[in-house]
C-alpha cells in the first residue's frame, strides 16, 4: 500500500471527520517547517506527508480508493472497475482504460483553510520553501499564528486549539421579585454562521435562562459559542450578567432583607407594629415591644433571601427605623415629658 495514511495521522481506520480534523490540527501545528527551525527539512517533510494524508482521508471519493488500492491506486496506476470509474476521469493518454487522477491540494491551503489564513499570510510570506512547503517570515508567522492557538495540554503536548474569540457580556436586568422567588426569562439572539460550505447566514435563536432564587447581582450564565461564526476563531461565549432593579420597599445586603420603617416618636417609645408583605406575597404582623432608638434593628430570622447552594434555608428580614420627631413642643409638654422620663 506504501504509505499509511492512517499511521500518518496517528488515527485508525474508523476515524471520523472530526477525527481527522483534530489529528491534522495537531500534527500540523508540531510539524510546521517554520515550527522547527534546527530540523527544517524533516519538519518540511512530514509536514507536507500529514497534508497529503488529511487530503486524501477527509475526501470520501479519495478515501475509497486508496482503501481498495492504496497509494497506487491515487497514482492511477490501478485501473477503475466499470466504465465510469471513480470520477469518470479518462487516462491523459485518450481512449485507454478509465484511470483514477489524484492531485493532491498544496499543504499551505489546507493549513489556511483550517487555521484562517490566505495565501502567503497577506502576501508577507516566501512561496518558494523546499519541497513545495511555504515558509513565512519568523514575526508573522510565530506572533500572528502560533500565539493564537493555546490550551488543550499546550504546546508541550502537541495539541493546538483555535483561539476563542473573547466572549460576549450582556446584563440582564431582574427584579428582587424574580431573584427571591426564581423566575424563567427568555431572550432572542440573532447570529452569524456558516454552512458546510463555507456561505454565512443569519439565524434566530432563543435562549432559555433559569433564574435561581437566592441568585445575587453579578451572577453569570454563560452559553458556551453562541457568538457570531468567523473562520480560524471558536465561536465567543454569550455571557449573561445578573443585575438587581431597585426596590421601592426592600434593600438587600447578601443573604439578608432590610426594609426602614418610618414612625413618630412616641410609637418609637411606647411600642410599634410593622405591616409587611413579603416579596412572596405573605403578609407579616411583627409586634416591636422595645423601645426603638435611632440605632435600634428589629430582626426576623429566616424572612431574608433563599440562600442558592442551601435552598431550604433563608437570611434575615433586618427592620430598621426612620425615627419622626415633632417639630416643637408647648411648655406643658415638655414639662410632663421631663416628668414621664424622670420619675
Amino acid at each position: 500500500m506504501g504509505v499509511d495514511y492512517y499511521k500518518v495521522l496517528q488515527v485508525d481506520r474508523n476515524a471520523k471527520e472530526d477525527d481527522l480534523k483534530k489529528a491534522y490540527r495537531k500534527l500540523a501545528m508540531k510539524w510546521h517547517p517554520d515550527k522547527n527551525p534546527k530540523n527544517k527539512k524533516e519538519a518540511e517533510a512530514k509536514f507536507k506527508q500529514i497534508s497529503e494524508a488529511y487530503d486524501v482521508l477527509s475526501d470520501p471519493q479519495k478515501r475509497v480508493v486508496y482503501d481498495q488500492y492504496g497509494e497506487e491506486g491515487l497514482k492511477g496506476q490501478v485501473p477503475t472497475p466499470g466504465a465510469g470509474g471513480f470520477y469518470g476521469m479518462p487516462d491523459a493518454g485518450g481512449g485507454g482504460p478509465t484511470m483514477f487522477r489524484f492531485n493532491p491540494r498544496s499543504a499551505d491551503d489546507i493549513f489556511s483553510e483550517f487555521f484562517g489564513f490566505s495565501g502567503t499570510f497577506g502576501g508577507m510570506g516566501d512561496m518558494g520553501g523546499r519541497g513545495g512547503v511555504p515558509t513565512f517570515p519568523r514575526s508573522v508567522f510565530a506572533e500572528d499564528v502560533f500565539s493564537q492557538f493555546r490550551g488543550g495540554g499546550g504546546e508541550a503536548s502537541g495539541y493546538a486549539v483555535p483561539r476563542k474569540a473573547a466572549p460576549i457580556e450582556r446584563t440582564l436586568p431582574c427584579s428582587l421579585e424574580d431573584l427571591y422567588k426564581g423566575t424563567t426569562k427568555k431572550m432572542k439572539i440573532s447570529r452569524d454562521v456558516t454552512d458546510s460550505s463555507g456561505r454565512p447566514s443569519t439565524v434566530e435563536e432563543i435562549l432559555t435562562i433559569e433564574i435561581k432564587p437566592g441568585w445575587k447581582k453579578g451572577t453569570k450564565i454563560t452559553f458556551p459559542e453562541k457568538g457570531n461564526e468567523q473562520r480560524g476563531l471558536i465561536p465567543s461565549d454569550l455571557v449573561f450578567i445578573i443585575d438587581e432593579k431597585p426596590h421601592s420597599v426592600f434593600k438587600r445586603d447578601g443573604n439578608d432583607l432590610i426594609v426602614t420603617q418610618k414612625i413618630p416618636l412616641v410609637e418609637a417609645l411606647t411600642g410599634y407594629t410593622v405591616q409587611l408583605t413579603t416579596l412572596d406575597g405573605r403578609n407579616l404582623t411583627i409586634p416591636v415591644n422595645s423601645i426603638i432608638s435611632p440605632s435600634y434593628e428589629e430582626v426576623v430570622k429566616g424572612e431574608g433571601m433563599p440562600i442558592p447552594k442551601e435552598p431550604s434555608k433563608r437570611g434575615n428580614l433586618r427592620i430598621k427605623f426612620n425615627i419622626k420627631f415633632p417639630s416643637r413642643l408647648t411648655q406643658d409638654q415638655k414639662t410632663g415629658i421631663k416628668r414621664l422620663l424622670t420619675s
